[in-house]
């Protein structure tokens, strides 16, 4: 299923690699089981691609691979390869369809960490690109560290992959060092001088990963890796949820993913990787939908959309007004009217007094159970 620009009418595909870039977030292992159970999960929400592990590692990896490949999901399913034969001998033996080839590409990694050169690393990924391609499988050749390579040899890589048979690039950030602005210019520079389809797979080294991915978009790419909730090494990788949503409501782009999944998807990877869902966290968070501070809750009660970017019921989420110290007269009202009680203007005023004086004590918003015990104490007394 493919995200589509109304007006352009330019498709995005989706490729999803919490699996593998997701998993290798510094402790943490999914089980078995929950690498099964995320890809199924992945397939129902309607993803393009699911980068499911290595297999050369080997062992349960191999395994839970090959599982996966049993399965007939609605995703293509892609294993990630070093530029090495054996590693994708190892992929074609689990049964995946596509593979991901990836080899640096920058003076810095080339130079520092392969010890080696330009015209190595061309030809390793040339070796590899032509080996899978005889196997019948799809490639994305992926350049490590693209956003500190040399533009030209950036490009050059790209024209020797294409000769070589690949079906894409995957533009790496891999320590998540561009902007949106730049990474805009680089990409269309690159789309333009070689019309190659163009991988997004951004790092959130400086917190811009989403936005960069989608600046990417912008300037040509027409694929993005994302992973749920943002999972990835260091700081994490572009967030499914964030990129989705960003896509459908700030460019318009058509979609028939279902978001509505997007809760109990989040939820899950959170719950299999061990780390926590942040309140706070875009899209999924449970403060995304819940109001406290008077002036914005008396206005999402007036109408959702003064306060709320989309439907919560888009992402499996629903609206709450919440009383704490920052809450309001007309949300104080609202409440209790949930409880068949109508608070008149000096009740109310009474009750946001206590009310404030009890969050400020409890350093928290108040529980219903609470609410109501505090409105026996102060109003029903006093009228009784």
């Amino acid at each position: 299923m493919c995200i589509i620009d109304r007006k352009s009418l330019k498709s995005i595909k989706i490729v999803d690699t919490t699996l593998r870039d997701g998993e290798q977030t510094a402790g943490v292992v999914f089980a078995n089981h929950e690498k099964i159970a995320i890809s199924q999960m992945l397939s129902d929400l309607g993803i393009n691609q699911i980068e499911v592990g290595i297999p050369a590692m080997g062992g349960d990896e191999k395994e839970v691979i090959k599982s996966i490949c049993k399965r007939n999901l609605k995703s293509s399913i892609m294993a990630w390869n070093r530029a090495v034969i054996s590693d994708i001998e190892n992929s074609i033996d689990c049964g995946v369809d596509s593979v991901a080839i990836s080899i640096s590409v920058s003076d810095i990694h080339i130079q520092n960490k392969l010890k080696t050169s330009r015209e190595w690393v061309l030809e390793n990924m040339v070796k590899s690109v032509e080996y899978a391609k005889r196997n019948g499988l799809y490639v994305s050749v992926n350049g490590e560290d693209a956003s500190r390579a040399n533009d030209d040899f950036l490009i050059e890589f790209i024209e020797v992959a294409k000769q070589a048979g690949a079906d894409r690039f995957r533009y790496c950030d891999t320590v998540g060092i561009m902007d949106p602005f730049s990474i805009k210019d680089k990409i269309s520079k690159i789309y333009n001088k070689t019309k190659f389809d163009i991988e997004m797979h951004t790092h959130n080294d400086f917190g811009l990963a989403t936005a960069n991915a989608i600046a990417g978009i912008i300037g040509g790419a027409n694929y993005v890796g994302v992973t749920v909730n943002g999972l990835g090494e260091r700081a994490g990788n572009a967030a499914l949820e964030e990129v989705l949503m960003a896509l459908k409501y700030i460019h318009g782009y058509d979609t028939n993913i279902d978001t509505t999944k997007f809760k109990d998807l989040s939820e899950y990877v959170s719950s299999a990787s061990g780390r926590d869902l942040p309140a706070w966290k875009a899209i999924v968070g449970s403060n995304m939908f819940k109001h406290e501070s008077g002036i914005h809750a008396d206005g999402a009660l007036k109408n959702p959309t003064n306060y709320e970017a989309f439907n919560p019921k888009e992402v499996g989420l629903e609206r709450q007004i919440v009383i704490g110290k920052h809450s309001g007269k007309a949300a104080i009202v609202n409440k209790f009217k949930e409880y068949d009680i109508n608070l008149n203007d000096e009740d109310a005023s009474i009750m946001l007094e206590s009310v404030r004086a009890l969050c400020i004590r409890a350093k928290r918003t108040l529980f219903d159970k609470e609410l109501v015990q505090l409105y026996n104490d102060i109003i029903k007394d006093k009228i009784i």
